[in-house]
């Protein structure tokens, strides 16, 4: 699909992985206790991860920002959406990155590779945001700094469950993705 962005195939696809993006989180969120904002398990970001890797870079971010971003408007996250929707920014931009220096050669290994870094970029990600959250509330550098980092277990928790499900769902749905594109 990278190749023919716009084409009514590729926008149904960008539409149907959003909306699968949307009920991943919805159907299975489970919340965790944390200092800043008010995190769950779920299964977005691997979701999103998979739509990136299907739909390339732009359609794939899409469908993470319209899946992710419409979960947060809709069910009280309205405030740091936004935040949400950039973290897919750079999430997308790392997994096209490295799938483009793999010349998109879908490999076992390459995937799996693509999904601990994906993993690893959700940490780092998520963390900023939170300190952004904090700041946005009102609270001191320091304590935003420490207070994010205490409330990173979900997002572990979610990483994980990406580096882990993301190639578990890619070659699961692989063969019969590539028969719909045809």
């Amino acid at each position: 699909m990278r190749e023919q962005k716009n084409s009514l195939a590729a926008l149904t696809m960008t539409g149907l992985f959003a909306a699968i993006i949307y009920i991943g989180i919805w159907v299975l969120r489970i919340p965790i206790p944390a200092m800043v904002g008010r995190p769950f398990i779920h299964f977005g970001n691997t979701l999103t991860a998979v739509a990136i890797l299907f739909l390339g870079f732009r359609n794939g971010m899409l469908a993470g920002i319209i899946g992710l971003g419409s979960f947060d408007i809709l069910n009280g996250y309205a405030a740091t959406s936004w935040l949400t929707m950039l973290e897919v920014v750079v999430v997308a931009t790392v997994i096209s990155s490295i799938f483009k220096a793999f010349n998109y050669q879908d490999t076992k290994r390459n995937i799996i590779i693509i999904a601990i870094v994906a993993g690893i970029t959700k940490i780092f990600t998520t963390y900023c945001v939170s300190i952004v959250e904090a700041l946005m509330i009102g609270t001191n550098l320091k304590a935003a700094l420490i207070a994010s980092f205490l409330s990173l277990p979900a997002t572990v928790v979610n990483s994980i469950t990406t580096a882990i499900m993301t190639p578990i769902l890619y070659f699961a749905v692989r063969k019969f993705y590539r028969s719909v594109r045809r």
